[in-house]
């Protein structure tokens, strides 16, 4: 898990192997009508959460990171129990200042071991999503450079729920008002997972002239 390999580097050998024609038979006919217009959308977030290699990642951290609050959480205990084994003496005793003391050095250490367990976990984090998001744009670079596509916009295709407040704010500050069948996600989730298992795409089907998929 410390070392996360350059999968971005992967994804180009891998996609060199692919010639244009087997792009061509892809069954998104999205991807024919962004050719013709020169113009396509993709939706990262979907990707990202479709990505096995990287969800993989990420739930292989999950589980890392489970173990490891169970750990701290045996540790917590122990200072729990050092703590109850210290009340046991009166507040002036020479064995309740020395397990007192024990206790303060117990405390900053397990609050230091914490810190920097938080920033490691948050700086692999930052760094599995990146790596993904590299080898999502070289997928999008490969397909776009041989579909004579000239600009893909991001956007998000995730339905809105009218009583959340986010949704609604997120759907009026999105950048792509409208498309027309020129949605390429699943035409990019395709060549990332390309190294996996199919898996089929159910519900990822852009409705004509909307940028909601339905």
């Amino acid at each position: 898990m410390k070392t996360l390999l350059p999968v971005a580097a992967a994804t180009v050998a891998v996609l060199s192997l692919v010639g244009p024609s087997a792009l061509a038979q892809a069954p998104n006919p999205a991807g024919a009508n962004a050719q013709k217009h020169g113009v396509a959308v993709v939706d990262i977030n979907y990707i990202f959460k479709n990505h096995k290699r990287h969800q993989a990642t990420v739930e292989a951290m999950k589980a890392e990171m489970t173990k490891i609050e169970g750990e701290l959480k045996a540790d917590s205990e122990k200072l729990r129990q050092m703590e109850e084994q210290r009340n046991a003496y009166n507040v002036g005793a020479a064995e309740y200042k020395q397990l007192d003391e024990e206790l303060a050095r117990s405390i900053a250490d397990f609050k230091l071991k914490m810190d920097r367990l938080r920033k490691e976990f948050m700086e692999r984090e930052a760094k599995i999503y990146y790596q993904a998001f590299l080898e999502v744009s070289d997928a999008i670079k490969y397909y776009a450079d041989r579909h004579d596509i000239g600009l893909v916009i991001r956007f998000n295709g995730d339905k809105v729920d009218a009583n959340r407040r986010e949704d609604v704010l997120r759907e009026i500050q999105k950048t792509v008002v409208y498309q027309n069948r020129i949605d390429i996600t699943p035409d990019i989730l395709a060549l990332v997972n390309r190294d996996a298992q199919a898996v089929p795409q159910a519900g990822r089907q852009a409705a004509p002239g909307s940028s909601i998929p339905r």
